[in-house]
């Protein structure tokens, strides 16, 4: 499994288990040389969700996500659209 699957599929595990609504999100990636975005997209009521107190859940997430791909001599990032 390459990294950028391990990465998609860690986002659309957790993701879904922070809104009431995930049957409505969208996730797509836009992959360039190595720069990954992953763009996301929810419920206008579930992005408070996705963002947390102070912003503290986005900025775990997108953490987690630069790291991994920095493991791999990636970037990446998560884009609430």
């Amino acid at each position: 499994m390459d990294s950028l699957q391990a990465m998609q599929e860690f986002l659309e595990h957790v993701l879904p288990l922070l809104i009431d609504y995930p049957e409505d999100m969208v996730l797509t990636k836009q992959t360039s040389g190595k720069r990954t975005t992953f763009h996301l997209k929810v419920r206008q009521t579930d992005v408070g969700k996705v963002i947390g107190k102070h912003g503290q859940t986005i900025v775990a997430i997108r953490n987690l996500l630069a790291a991994s791909a920095a493991r791999h001599g990636e970037k990446a990032q998560l884009e609430i659209v």
